[in-house]
């Protein structure tokens, strides 16, 4: 049933104070005062147009994204999350996310997040090595990330994910993992830590910076996967980890295919038509200002996805976690049989990429180490 399906809400704000060059999210600087008033009232209308699609649903999580939501006021979160709590069905135990920057601005307000109904911060960090967040262009330091994670405990916050990059530029290992050793020190119980990317369309992209060589940063990898493990911090997604019970179920969510509404400037929607039999992607227009002018219709594009696109989609997302995988699972959320994809799950498994027990699939070391070649499987 339709209503079984696991549903999420994420809410994009696009504005930040300054775009960092390596970011290639729908993020802008914001250049005169920001439209706190109107954007929150597009984003009530915007959600109207999906509501005879998600009626009775239960939201099992909302993600306050962006940008940099945290420029908002707590106010401003609690008029949106309070008028959302009246056309939503909330679950009892709603995991609510909001996005926040270390600057002392915005951890003066996490109190007052919290009240406002917000239960989960994850804080953008980054790194804790002052001339590698100056490369990164982010406008706080170290000693402010640290008071940022300080605050939001003594605000009350014990859902508190911590953002960390590596293979930053002319990083060395000892670096990377005293980044990590630090984080610890903080106790977060979540922390995403990943590898930074060059992706088309930043500032590093048009003056790349000169990254450790790959040989360096799988050192640094194993190194620091060894650290999380022996601080207690479970790796269960290909960049995620956590203390035990504060996995993300928003991003679980998403890599197990669940679906998910998208409002806002940008923001992407997967959503399951089950009296059409068919999934539908949405996204809405992407530019802030065209946004908050076509407010008779938010929505940007929208497309149907093809079976061979779900199939393919669904192992993009759920060859990601690192917890195995029912087969049940891949039946439930496409409506697809296992057996559209028999030949390159053979394939798979011959390559030692996966295992399957007990009817569930379950990611090799291999598989784990060569995530792209697996995927790529599945797109024949």
């Amino acid at each position: 049933m339709l209503r079984e399906l696991p549903l999420s809400l994420y809410i994009h704000f696009p504005w930040c104070v300054r775009k960092c060059p390596y970011c290639d999210f729908n993020s802008h600087t914001l250049r005169t005062e920001l439209p706190e008033k109107t954007y929150i009232n597009a984003l009530l209308e915007d959600l109207e147009q999906h509501l005879s699609k998600i009626l009775y649903r239960p939201i099992i999580s909302i993600f306050m994204g962006g940008g940099t939501p945290s420029l908002f006021s707590p106010s401003a979160i609690k008029c949106l999350l309070d008028e959302l709590k009246k056309r939503l069905n909330f679950s009892d135990d709603i995991e609510i996310t909001l996005e926040v920057n270390p600057g002392t601005v915005e951890y003066q307000r996490f109190q007052a997040y919290r009240i406002a109904g917000v239960n989960r911060l994850s804080i953008g960090v980054q790194s804790f090595q002052d001339h590698q967040l100056k490369v990164l262009g982010r406008i706080h330091g170290s000693e402010e990330a640290s008071n940022a994670v300080v605050a939001a405990k003594a605000a009350g916050f014990e859902n508190i994910n911590i953002d960390l990059m590596h293979g930053l530029p002319g990083q060395s290992l000892q670096e990377g993992l005293e980044d990590l050793n630090k984080t610890f020190k903080l106790t977060p119980s979540h922390i995403s830590w990943y590898q930074l990317t060059i992706e088309p369309n930043t500032e590093f992209a048009v003056k790349p910076p000169k990254l450790p060589l790959d040989d360096k940063i799988w050192q640094l990898q194993e190194r620091g996967k060894q650290l999380l493990l022996i601080n207690a911090y479970r790796q269960y997604e290909i960049s995620a980890y956590s203390k035990e019970a504060f996995i993300c179920v928003h991003n679980r969510n998403y890599w197990e295919f669940g679906d998910y509404l998208g409002i806002g400037a940008g923001a992407h929607s997967k959503l399951t038509d089950e009296k059409e039999q068919t999934v539908i992607r949405t996204w809405k227009h992407k530019n802030p200002k065209d946004y908050l002018e076509k407010k008779d219709n938010f929505i940007g594009g929208k497309k149907s996805i093809s079976d061979k696109e779900l199939a393919f989609e669904f192992m993009l997302n759920a060859f990601r976690l690192y917890y195995p995988i029912p087969i049940e699972l891949f039946e439930q959320r496409t409506g697809l049989s296992i057996a559209m994809v028999k030949k390159p799950f053979i394939e798979a498994e011959k390559l030692g990429l996966f295992v399957v027990r007990k009817n569930s699939m379950y990611l090799t070391n291999r598989g784990k180490r060569f995530y792209n070649d697996l995927v790529a499987l599945f797109l024949s």
